[in-house]
């Protein structure tokens, strides 16, 4: 019997997306205050930013060794592992006495983000059908997104109540310890998969039996290959897939720069860029399922260009506003179309990184795809400060826009070249 989204996503649902909903939870509290507990450390403004951007960077580290993990250990136990060490991590950093153990502590938490999110995201690229895989994983994106909306909020009432930001760090470390008990104890989806498979695998066996015919040839063996050897033979789609990707990642990061300096630069005060910018990511959260349909219904290319191409065109028409009359007007429109363009995009990494892997063994692929993305989502920040503080502003939002155009242009290309179409897939498994 064919199996239905409603089903899969039943039978993975709770073991898949509330471990991430708990993770991104506690890292979108303590995320916004690391700046705040860095300058009360004694660091400065440039400081600061620098041990905040450790997360990034222990992110980027951290992939390929989860992509090694994954592979050798499976989803459960790296999630398992990624869990203890994010609360060790988190521990460290609320009884750190310096910014040297903050900043560590801050890259270690980096890198156990990075294999809790490889170990579910290669999990859904085995086991979930290509016919709703694009759903499944916008779901997962978005279990993400709702952890990151709703964590400041959290944050703030931890803040009212107990007056101190370590209040956030101490949260983020209840919320691994549920994951850990949550993943340790609760029913395992590898297993039923596997469960599945053998379930499968016998049934196939009694119809050969019962065909008369002898079964003969070798029984197939799962050869594991390394990290570097996969990126090597798939090195032409990591290249051409990987850096529109990364221009995709780099558009949505720089959102969440441009817009709050926009407002800056017009003199707006804070209230009102947080209600700007807050409308703009509940447009964004509120359209991460609508990614998925699209994409599972018409293709991927249906959801990513226009995604990108909005973006793209939002913040190269920005550049052009900054000294319009009608300058707030149009800073709120776009910020609205930067939302519609963030919320097609929802799931789509997830979606165009499962559908490129080896699906036998997507691990080792997976570190490296994830490494291109977030490595355009950090540079991205980085870019828009160095061109604002050589040139412009604008002169930074045009640039992006760029960068959305070139993304689009590879996407156009390549996804129809790589991306494997309904019917010609490999059936999921183990």
């Amino acid at each position: 019997m064919p199996e239905t989204a409603r089903k899969v996503l039943g039978q993975y649902g709770p073991m898949v997306y509330l471990p991430t909903l708990l993770f991104s939870v506690g890292e979108g509290a303590v995320l916004p205050l690391i700046p705040v507990i860095a300058t009360h450390m004694g660091a400065d403004v440039g400081l600061a930013a620098l041990v905040a951007s450790a997360i990034v960077v222990g992110q980027l580290c951290g992939n390929i060794p989860a992509g090694y993990a994954v592979a050798r250990l499976g989803e459960r136990v790296t999630m398992i592992v990624a869990g203890a060490v994010a609360l060790l991590a988190a521990v460290g950093m609320a009884l750190s006495k310096n910014l040297a153990l903050l900043t560590v502590a801050v890259f270690v938490i980096g890198l156990a983000a990075a294999a809790f999110g490889l170990a579910r995201h290669a999990f859904m690229t085995t086991r979930v059908p290509l016919t709703f895989r694009a759903r499944a994983l916008s779901l997962l994106g978005g279990a993400y997104r709702l952890g990151m909306f709703t964590g400041p909020f959290l944050a703030a009432g931890l803040l009212a109540i107990f007056r101190t930001e370590m209040s956030t760090v101490w949260f983020f470390a209840a919320c691994t310890v549920a994951l850990i008990v949550l993943v340790t104890f609760g029913p395992d989806p590898e297993e039923k998969a596997a469960a599945a498979e053998r379930s499968s695998t016998r049934a196939a066996d009694m119809v050969a039996d019962d065909s008369g015919e002898a079964v003969s040839g070798a029984i197939p063996v799962l050869q594991r290959q390394g990290v570097f050897r996969t990126m090597w033979e798939h090195r032409a789609v990591l290249a051409r897939m990987g850096l529109s990707a990364s221009a995709l990642s780099a558009v949505r990061s720089a959102r969440q720069v441009i817009l709050p300096l926009w407002g800056v630069s017009l003199g707006l005060d804070s209230s009102t860029i947080a209600l700007v910018v807050g409308v703009s990511g509940a447009i964004d959260f509120a359209l991460f399922y609508a990614s998925g349909q699209v994409m599972d219904r018409f293709g991927r290319l249906w959801a990513a260009l226009p995604a990108i191409g909005l973006m793209g065109a939002g913040f190269f028409v920005l550049a052009f506003t900054q000294d319009t009359s009608a300058a707030m007007l149009w800073f709120g429109m776009l910020a609205a179309v930067l939302g519609v363009g963030n919320g097609l995009s929802s799931g789509i990494l997830y979606t165009l990184g499962a559908d490129l892997a080896p699906w036998r063994d997507p691990a080792p692929f997976l570190g490296s795809w994830r490494t291109l993305t977030d490595a355009g989502g950090a540079a991205a920040p980085l870019l828009v400060s160095l061109l604002s503080t050589l040139l412009s502003l604008p002169v930074a939002s045009a640039a992006v826009g760029i960068i959305g155009f070139a993304g689009a242009i590879g996407f156009i290309r390549y996804i129809p070249r790589y991306v494997p179409r309904p019917g010609h897939e490999p059936t999921p498994g183990p």
